[in-house]
């Protein structure tokens, strides 16, 4: 499955990681790219309508929330992870930016 960026500080967020982190997120991603919506736990759980993230483990934890949109893998939001939970306003730009993949 092909993977896209819903906008490009997506990409820049990646790349301003630290090298490691950044190989563990391509890992992660060959991963996704190759299993879709087969991927589960430890690297993949749902949480919500169409909503998914995708975990990196490591020294830095971090979140990549993705959605599949007509036969494409979407990553819509990515952050670190400091909290127990995804903060709310992230799930609601996430599930913004997904409505607005609906609406083209």
């Amino acid at each position: 499955m092909e993977i896209k960026f819903f906008s490009p500080e997506i990409e820049l967020f990646i790349e301003h990681l630290d090298n490691a982190t950044v190989a563990k997120i391509l890992r992660t991603l060959d991963l996704l790219e190759k299993f879709g919506n087969k991927l589960g736990m430890p690297y993949s759980k749902k949480i919500g309508n169409s909503l998914f993230e995708l975990r990196v483990r490591g020294k830095i934890e971090v979140r990549i929330i993705y959605c599949f949109h007509d036969n494409v893998i979407v990553l819509l939001y990515a952050f670190v992870k400091k909290t127990q939970k995804i903060p709310s306003r992230i799930k609601v730009l996430a599930e913004k930016r997904l409505n607005s993949l609906d609406l083209t």
